[in-house]
């Protein structure tokens, strides 16, 4: 299995920037896709955004398109999560998985291998 690790989390001021970072094992981000998730206090897992095996991307379109970007270094086996603009309803734990190559999906059960998580924080 692949094993995950988020880095990057922290506090911040509403409309500050954070860029997380996903290591996986050598190859992962060139065979599976790769997905960040987010889950705040008292609410359910929920997708954030999605980066094919071959580079496509997906976002939710009600909070991460337009102020997220996520990106991967193959070379590097990483995948990143560029957020900009960030807002209090942001804070949450945000969560990197791998899921097997196919139609990108924004279901957390498609998603077998899934990191430990990452603290964003946004607050004044």
């Amino acid at each position: 299995q692949a094993q995950l690790v988020e880095s990057g989390g922290g506090l911040v001021q509403p409309g500050e920037s954070l860029r997380l970072s996903c290591s996986a094992p050598a190859r992962t981000t060139m065979w599976y896709n790769m997905g960040w998730f987010r889950q705040a206090p008292g609410k359910e897992r929920e997708f954030v955004a999605v980066i094919s095996r071959v580079g496509s991307t997906t976002y939710n379109e009600e909070f991460a398109k337009g102020r997220f970007t996520i990106s991967k270094d193959n070379r590097k086996s990483k995948v990143f999560l560029q957020m900009d603009r960030l807002k209090p309803e942001d804070t949450a734990v945000y969560y990197c998985a791998a899921a097997q190559p196919g139609t990108p999906s924004r279901k957390t059960e498609s998603y077998a291998n899934w990191g430990q998580g990452t603290q964003v924080t946004v607050s004044s």
